[in-house]
Protein backbone atom coordinates (compact mmCIF):
# COMPACT_ATOMS: atom_id res chain seq x y z
CA UNK A 1 0.00 0.00 0.00
CA UNK A 2 1.25 3.27 -1.03
CA UNK A 3 0.75 6.26 1.56
CA UNK A 4 -0.01 9.21 0.06
CA UNK A 5 0.39 12.69 2.65
CA UNK A 6 -1.52 15.75 1.77
CA UNK A 7 1.62 17.98 1.10
CA UNK A 8 2.22 15.93 -1.69
CA UNK A 9 -1.43 16.24 -3.36
CA UNK A 10 -1.62 19.38 -6.01
CA UNK A 11 -4.73 21.58 -6.71
CA UNK A 12 -4.58 23.03 -10.49
CA UNK A 13 -6.18 25.68 -11.69
CA UNK A 14 -6.49 27.56 -15.49
CA UNK A 15 -8.93 28.74 -17.56
CA UNK A 16 -13.02 26.80 -17.96
CA UNK A 17 -13.10 24.51 -20.54
CA UNK A 18 -9.82 22.67 -20.47
CA UNK A 19 -7.58 20.86 -17.59
CA UNK A 20 -5.60 23.27 -15.17
CA UNK A 21 -2.52 23.36 -15.57
CA UNK A 22 -1.38 26.27 -12.99
CA UNK A 23 -0.23 25.39 -9.66
CA UNK A 24 -2.45 26.82 -6.71
CA UNK A 25 0.77 26.98 -3.97
CA UNK A 26 -1.44 29.37 -1.81
CA UNK A 27 -3.77 26.72 -0.31
CA UNK A 28 -3.52 25.31 3.07
CA UNK A 29 -6.00 22.55 3.84
CA UNK A 30 -8.83 21.15 1.04
CA UNK A 31 -11.05 19.21 1.52
CA UNK A 32 -12.86 17.82 -1.94
CA UNK A 33 -16.48 16.25 -0.82
CA UNK A 34 -17.76 13.42 -3.43
CA UNK A 35 -21.58 11.53 -2.89
CA UNK A 36 -24.17 10.60 -4.57
CA UNK A 37 -27.86 10.66 -4.45
CA UNK A 38 -30.08 7.59 -3.92
CA UNK A 39 -33.23 6.47 -4.64
CA UNK A 40 -34.88 3.65 -2.82
CA UNK A 41 -35.56 0.66 -4.58
CA UNK A 42 -36.57 -1.94 -1.85
CA UNK A 43 -38.93 -4.20 -3.33
CA UNK A 44 -40.74 -7.84 -1.63
CA UNK A 45 -37.28 -9.11 -2.94
CA UNK A 46 -35.14 -7.66 -0.66
CA UNK A 47 -36.63 -9.61 2.15
CA UNK A 48 -37.77 -6.60 4.80
CA UNK A 49 -34.56 -4.58 3.84
CA UNK A 50 -34.69 -1.19 2.72
CA UNK A 51 -32.24 -0.72 -0.52
CA UNK A 52 -31.19 1.88 -2.48
CA UNK A 53 -29.02 2.65 -5.76
CA UNK A 54 -26.79 5.43 -6.38
CA UNK A 55 -28.07 8.56 -8.83
CA UNK A 56 -26.80 11.54 -9.69
CA UNK A 57 -23.40 12.41 -8.33
CA UNK A 58 -22.22 15.60 -6.84
CA UNK A 59 -19.25 17.44 -5.54
CA UNK A 60 -18.19 20.29 -3.88
CA UNK A 61 -14.63 21.47 -2.51
CA UNK A 62 -13.37 23.66 0.34
CA UNK A 63 -10.05 24.65 0.93
CA UNK A 64 -8.00 28.22 2.95
CA UNK A 65 -5.80 30.47 0.99
CA UNK A 66 -3.68 33.28 2.50
CA UNK A 67 -5.13 36.64 2.11
CA UNK A 68 -2.69 38.08 -0.51
CA UNK A 69 -4.13 40.39 -2.67
CA UNK A 70 -0.55 40.46 -4.71
CA UNK A 71 -1.16 36.59 -5.37
CA UNK A 72 -2.17 35.61 -8.56
CA UNK A 73 -4.13 32.51 -7.06
CA UNK A 74 -5.81 34.48 -4.76
CA UNK A 75 -6.72 37.11 -7.25
CA UNK A 76 -8.01 33.95 -9.61
CA UNK A 77 -10.41 33.14 -6.93
CA UNK A 78 -11.85 36.37 -6.17
CA UNK A 79 -12.45 37.64 -9.35
CA UNK A 80 -13.94 33.76 -10.31
CA UNK A 81 -16.48 34.84 -7.51
CA UNK A 82 -17.15 38.37 -7.67
CA UNK A 83 -17.56 38.22 -11.48
CA UNK A 84 -19.37 34.57 -11.51
CA UNK A 85 -16.91 33.37 -13.85
CA UNK A 86 -16.14 30.02 -13.96
CA UNK A 87 -12.39 28.41 -13.44
CA UNK A 88 -10.75 25.20 -14.15
CA UNK A 89 -9.81 22.99 -11.30
CA UNK A 90 -8.15 19.82 -11.28
CA UNK A 91 -7.64 18.20 -7.17
CA UNK A 92 -5.34 15.46 -7.66
CA UNK A 93 -3.38 13.34 -5.36
CA UNK A 94 0.12 14.65 -6.87
CA UNK A 95 0.56 11.90 -9.18
CA UNK A 96 -2.29 13.07 -11.94
CA UNK A 97 -5.38 10.75 -9.79
CA UNK A 98 -8.45 13.18 -9.07
CA UNK A 99 -11.24 14.86 -10.11
CA UNK A 100 -11.09 17.93 -13.30
CA UNK A 101 -14.16 19.98 -13.90
CA UNK A 102 -15.48 23.63 -14.32
CA UNK A 103 -16.11 25.06 -11.24
CA UNK A 104 -18.41 28.18 -9.61
CA UNK A 105 -16.19 29.60 -6.71
CA UNK A 106 -19.49 29.81 -4.24
CA UNK A 107 -18.05 30.81 -0.79
CA UNK A 108 -15.47 33.06 -0.58
CA UNK A 109 -15.39 34.00 3.08
CA UNK A 110 -12.91 36.21 5.05
CA UNK A 111 -11.74 34.82 8.25
CA UNK A 112 -9.54 37.25 10.45
CA UNK A 113 -8.45 35.39 13.49
CA UNK A 114 -6.73 37.48 16.15
CA UNK A 115 -3.72 36.08 16.10
CA UNK A 116 -2.82 34.38 13.01
CA UNK A 117 -2.70 35.81 9.49
CA UNK A 118 -6.30 36.78 8.09
CA UNK A 119 -7.78 33.50 5.16
CA UNK A 120 -10.13 32.78 2.62
CA UNK A 121 -12.40 29.73 2.78
CA UNK A 122 -13.42 29.33 -0.81
CA UNK A 123 -16.18 26.60 -1.80
CA UNK A 124 -16.27 25.39 -5.25
CA UNK A 125 -18.78 23.78 -6.89
CA UNK A 126 -18.77 21.84 -10.82
CA UNK A 127 -20.84 24.66 -13.02
CA UNK A 128 -22.82 23.78 -16.33
CA UNK A 129 -19.96 23.68 -18.74
CA UNK A 130 -19.00 22.08 -22.27
CA UNK A 131 -17.22 19.15 -20.46
CA UNK A 132 -18.24 17.40 -17.12
CA UNK A 133 -16.54 16.48 -14.15
CA UNK A 134 -14.09 13.43 -14.59
CA UNK A 135 -12.05 11.63 -12.37
CA UNK A 136 -8.37 10.90 -14.00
Amino acid sequence: MAVVLGLDAVLLRGQAGQTGSTEVKNVKDLTLNLESGEADVTTRATQGWKASIATLKEASLEFGILYDTEDADFTAFQEAYFSNTPIALFITDGDSHGLDADFSITGFSVEQPLEEALTVSVTAKPTASTRAPVWK
